[in-house]
């Protein structure tokens, strides 16, 4: 008999979890508490209480090739960088190709999850639901996977600002912004200058009176846009890049990649520069945050210190009057109001998790959470990898460590991790990380494109469990995708120029001639072309050859 597992969520993380349960033999069944699949790429107009919400204009930080699932290329036709709304389209593929639809309980919420009584023995778990019509049901469970997401508590520290509840304005976090009509000809402060930050102020400052955005530390600025127009992060997340940065110094990979952004536009003039050096934060990815600050409808502003009724008071003293909106882009935080507060043993009541995914401290590896993690990277190969994982330490393939060994790597790993590294340290223990050496005895070409191209999520189904007979077709077909969006207009092939083959020839008509002259003057007076020739020879030189 399969073993049942609990799928919380039918978002990204919920869909591939399925999936994987479904090639591991397991039993998957699903509780989403919405009507339909997406979790955070699900536009709605009116945010939900605990759930995932997004703003209408949200556009993709990774690129397509790099973003999805690992035996299933995003359509070609779709842009490099999506819009939500494709996005979603994206996974509605995913799960009718997978026939994932069947596993998932729509409009059922699931209240509690607790061990069994005798789980030190079975492992097991009782999860109680509630459905549209409020009927609440116990189910036993072999295993949980958790996959909410860690967008659905938004954080709005407003306690950290003296004299707020002096202010008469209007004020919200960015989960509830959705467009920026109802901010027209109004004075608004953005608070907070992460992606979702970056965006809304961007967006703002096209229609609003004046746009201000108030940062602690700053931020450094990526493009989505790199070499020849093409992604960053195909061009910057590729296994050479990593070992590079890897073998170098730390302070001097810093440098370059700071004077090489600095070179597009000085941080410092800009009021962007941050006060950590750029591989200690995440940087902030937007196209048109400079050219608004360049055309002053977006202003960079300092911490604020206090508000004085509708002023606002910033660290360096200044003041912006007659503040009309503020909207605090200040993040969110994990929350699991239905598991036991027993499992959050962290610093700061945190939940700490062995390889990003299992608590620690339970007797059986039954408990996974799904994409509690924050990557210099894409999320969604990184929670199908996490997924991948789980499934096979819930089936019993994977044997983990002893608890010493798991308290020590606990200790030394955060929420923000390192792409690369973090996905082969999981596709190695699974037996599906690439082996290049081999790749570029047996097949060069690929093997080339593994280490110097992207590293896209294809290269973990070349070999081992899961393997796709499709990975090494994606990988070498993937620059053709990356430019079919594109290619929507003929570009006729340019003419080979002549010029370089005129400059060739005039530059030996030249020397051609000068030659000759030489030659005749030295014909016609051999001595005089001699003497000439004696100035620019050391004189050391000319008395051993004794002239």
């Amino acid at each position: 008999m399969a073993r049942r597992v609990a799928v919380i969520g039918a978002g990204s993380s919920g869909l591939t979890c399925i999936k994987c349960c479904l090639e591991e033999g397991l039993e998957p069944v699903c509780f989403e508490s919405s009507d339909d699949i997406g979790g955070l790429w699900r536009f709605k107009e009116i945010p939900e209480p605990e759930r995932s919400s997004t703003y209408r204009s949200l556009v993709t930080n990774t690129s397509k090739e790099m973003m999805c699932f690992s035996d299933l290329p995003m359509p070609a036709h779709f842009p490099n960088f999506m819009h939500n709304s494709q996005l979603l389209q994206y996974l509605q593929l995913y799960a009718a190709h997978f026939n994932l639809l069947q596993h998932i309980h729509f409009q059922t919420t699931v209240l509690t999850v607790k061990q069994r009584p005798d789980f030190a023995c079975s492992g097991q778990w009782e999860v109680l639901t509630e459905d549209r019509d409020g009927l609440k049901k116990i189910h036993i469970f072999d295993a949980v996977l958790v996959c909410t997401g860690h967008y659905t508590k938004p954080v709005m520290p407003l306690k950290d600002f003296p004299g707020f509840e002096t202010f008469k304005g209007e004020y919200c976090h960015s989960s509830e912004y959705k467009d920026p009509e109802p901010y027209k000809g109004k004075k608004v402060m953005v608070v907070g200058i992460g992606n979702s930050g970056g965006d809304i102020a961007v967006e703002l400052s096209r229609v609003a009176k004046k746009t201000f955005l108030s940062t602690r530390q700053g931020a450094w600025v990526l493009s989505r846009i790199s070499l020849k127009g093409r992604p960053i992060d195909m061009i910057g997340v590729t296994r050479l890049l990593g070992l590079v940065t890897l073998l170098l110094p730390r302070r001097l990979v810093n440098w370059a990649c700071e004077r090489e952004l600095n070179q597009k536009y000085d941080h410092r003039l800009y009021g962007l520069m941050p006060k950590n050096r750029f591989l200690d934060q995440r940087p902030l990815v937007n196209d048109d945050l400079p050219g608004c600050i360049l055309l002053g409808g977006l202003v960079i502003k300092p911490n604020i210190q206090e508000f004085q009724g509708s002023n606002v008071v910033f660290e360096d003293e200044t003041v912006e009057e007659q503040i009309d909106t503020v909207i605090f882009c200040t993040g969110y935080t994990h929350n699991f109001p239905f598991l036991s507060t027993s499992l959050f043993t962290g610093p700061s009541f945190n939940l700490t998790l062995y390889k990003h995914v299992l608590p620690p401290m339970l007797e059986h590896p039954t408990l996974a959470i799904i994409g509690l993690i924050e990557a210099w990277g894409p999320i969604m190969p990184v929670v199908e990898m996490q997924a991948r994982w789980a499934t096979r330490v819930i089936s019993g393939v994977i044997r983990l460590p002893p608890k010493e060994i798991i308290s020590s790597w606990i200790t030394k790993y955060y929420l923000q991790l390192e792409y690369i590294p973090y996905m082969d340290e999981l596709a190695n223990e699974l037996g599906v990380r690439p082996n290049i050496l081999r790749l570029l005895l047996t097949d060069p070409r690929l093997g080339f494109s593994v280490l110097f191209g992207p590293c896209t999520p294809y290269q973990f189904r070349l070999r081992g469990p899961g393997k796709w007979a499709g990975a090494r077709n994606a990988i070498l077909t993937v620059w053709d995708r990356v430019s079919k969006p594109m290619m929507t207009r003929v570009v006729p092939e340019p003419r080979p120029s002549r010029l370089p083959k005129l400059l060739v020839l005039s530059t030996l008509l030249v020397a051609a001639i000068y030659a000759g002259k030489r030659h005749s003057k030295l014909l016609e007076s051999p001595m005089a072309a001699l003497n000439n020739w004696r100035m620019y020879v050391p004189a050391a030189v000319l008395r051993v050859l004794k002239i």
